[in-house]
C-alpha cells in the first residue's frame, strides 16, 4: 500500500487529445498511460483530474477546467491545448493571451514551479478527415505558429515542453495510427506520444 503522504497529485488539462478521443478505451489516453509508467518506475503518482473535453479551446480551459484543476490540488500538471482555437478561427494574439492566463494560473497553484509540462499541438492535417477543417487555410502553418507560441512561453517560464508535432506526421502514412473517425489519433498513436512525454515527466518529477 502506497503512503498517501508522498503521493504526487497529477492534473491533465486539455482537449480531445488529452481525454483520449479516438481510443477505444478510456485507459488508453496518454495521461493514464503516463501515470501507469511513472508508478511502474517507482514514482508514486495519481491522476486526480482530467477535465479535458473534445472541442474545447483555451477559453473553455479558463472558464471550465481551471476550477476543476484548483479543486484537485495538484502537485504536477500537463497542458496540451490550442487545436480547437485554430480550427475555430481564434487569432494568434488571442490564443497567446489566453495561454498566458492559463499558465500563470496553473503555476500559481503548484508549489514546485517546474512541475508543469507543456505539449505541442499535433498536425491533424495528415489525417484522412483533417483537410475539411482547414477552411481554406494552411493547417500545418497555423499550428506551427501556435506551437511556436507554446514553446516561447515554456522557455520564458523555464518549463519543459514535449514536441509531438513531428511524430504526429507519421499518421499520414500509417493508417493504424488514426482512429476510426479519420481525424483523431488511435490508441497506438497516443502510446507513441506517451513514450515521448514520459522521460520528460520523469526527469521533472525526479528533481522535486
Amino acid at each position: 500500500m502506497t503512503n498517501p503522504k508522498h503521493e504526487i497529485r497529477y492534473a491533465a488539462i486539455g482537449d480531445s487529445y488529452t481525454i483520449g478521443e479516438g481510443a477505444k478505451e478510456p485507459d488508453q489516453a496518454w495521461p493514464t498511460l503516463l501515470t501507469e509508467s511513472l508508478n511502474h518506475d517507482g514514482i508514486n503518482i495519481n491522476l486526480v483530474a482530467n477535465p479535458s473535453k473534445t472541442g474545447w479551446t483555451t477559453k473553455d480551459v479558463i472558464d471550465k477546467e481551471l476550477q476543476v484543476y484548483d479543486q484537485s490540488n495538484p502537485d504536477f500538471a500537463t497542458l496540451l491545448i490550442g487545436v480547437n482555437d485554430w480550427v475555430q478561427g481564434v487569432d494568434a494574439t488571442t490564443f497567446h493571451d489566453n495561454l498566458n492566463i492559463i499558465l500563470d494560473h496553473m503555476l500559481s497553484r503548484l508549489q514546485n514551479k517546474k512541475n508543469l509540462v507543456l505539449i505541442t499541438i499535433p498536425d491533424f492535417s495528415v489525417t484522412p478527415s483533417g483537410a475539411q477543417y482547414a477552411y481554406g487555410r494552411d493547417i500545418s502553418k497555423g499550428l506551427t505558429e501556435f506551437n511556436d507560441i507554446i514553446k516561447q512561453e515554456a522557455k520564458k517560464r523555464n518549463l519543459e515542453v514535449v514536441d509531438i508535432f513531428p511524430v504526429s506526421l507519421e499518421m499520414k502514412d500509417h493508417p493504424e495510427l488514426v482512429a476510426a473517425d479519420g481525424l483523431h489519433p488511435s490508441a497506438k498513436e497516443y502510446a507513441i506520444w506517451e513514450k515521448l512525454i514520459y522521460p520528460v515527466a520523469k526527469s521533472v518529477l525526479s528533481g522535486r
